[in-house]
């Protein structure tokens, strides 16, 4: 099968090669995937870029789409011919989905309802997922504000639309008047150029000086900083998936405290069977019903592999980023 993969880590251009590897075959209790789209997420360059390989070479990508043409023991033959979209493909394990064929658990690769295309589905693992989570520890009632850090970002145009449609008023960070745009689409009321406009005093103007209820957040090393000049009302809280600073983060604690702020954190990678389960179902439920528009920025074949991870760390791209690999 014609693939991707690294062997060290490093720069996109200087580290990725396509080229052949074996087919796999799908072990007990698994099924093998003939894949059609593979979703490049932000730590997929993170990890090629730094993590520890966890084997003598790593094929990237947690996320991906296509059609089960083979299964293992115990898993019904049923499933052959199925269309699937994967979740942690590559997480703890060397072999994802930029590639024409993968290998999973069965758990691994949830039925994609008709009509969605495998672009779409390669788009769900992780922002969709994230994005449902994140959103069902925050639960938004109608009426209330939400703060959405990175609006125009995979997860943060799913926040906006699950948000929007419980009734919440989405506020959102951006970065462009394009990625403005981006966020409106999705439903969000009103945005922040986080690079032209001094955020937290524009929070304070938009809610009347009392702060958002909630905040979804990409970045905690930068909302920690947020919290302390006071954005974010009495007992709400703040919901934590990621942050650009992977050190130690200081913390508002008196502002936390005087006004029973509460913080969740959670890694999408690593969701409780419960939570996982909820998501899967909420998410099928939502593409069933035609609640939640994909957007698929950019696209590049499998020899373009670098490019897509270029595209990524760059942060120019609105919405997802999808390699081809049918």
């Amino acid at each position: 099968m014609r693939a991707a993969w690294y062997e060290r880590n490093g720069e996109a251009r200087d580290v990725l090669i396509v080229g052949e590897r074996p087919t796999p075959d799908p072990g007990a209790g698994e099924v093998r995937v003939r894949l059609h789209a593979s979703g490049v997420n932000p730590s997929d360059v993170k990890s090629r870029r730094a993590r520890p390989l966890v084997g003598s070479h790593v094929i990237p990508h947690s996320d991906g789409a296509g059609v089960i043409d083979a299964v293992g023991s115990d898993v019904p033959k049923a499933r052959i011919g199925e269309r699937v979209w994967t979740w942690n493909a590559q997480w703890g394990r060397p072999f994802g989905t930029a590639a024409e064929f993968v290998a999973l658990p069965s758990a691994q690769a949830v039925r994609l309802p008709d009509g969605i295309d495998f672009d779409a589905g390669a788009c769900l693992g992780i922002p969709a997922l994230t994005a449902f989570q994140a959103v069902r520890l925050l639960a938004p009632t109608a009426g209330q504000t939400i703060l959405m850090i990175g609006a125009s970002s995979s997860v943060g145009h799913y926040v906006t639309q699950m948000a929007a449609q419980r009734g919440a008023l989405v506020i959102g960070t951006v970065g462009s008047s394009e990625k403005a745009a981006h966020a409106r689409t999705a439903g969000a009321s009103e945005t922040i150029d986080y690079k032209t406009e001094k955020v937290a005093e524009r929070i304070k103007e938009l809610t009347g000086g009392r702060g958002v209820d909630g905040i979804v957040d990409m970045d905690f090393s930068s909302t920690s900083r947020l919290l302390a000049a006071g954005v974010l009302a009495p007992h709400g809280t703040v919901v934590v998936y990621g942050s650009n600073e992977q050190g130690d983060i200081p913390v508002p604690f008196r502002e936390l405290l005087f006004k029973s702020l509460t913080l969740r954190f959670f890694l999408v990678y690593d969701l409780l069977p419960d939570d996982r389960r909820a998501g899967l179902e909420g998410i099928t439920a939502l593409l069933e019903a035609g609640r939640l528009m994909h957007t698929v920025g950019a696209r590049f074949p499998l020899d373009g592999i670098a490019a897509a991870h270029e595209a990524v760390e760059g942060g120019k791209v609105p919405g997802n980023t999808v390699v081809g690999v049918a």
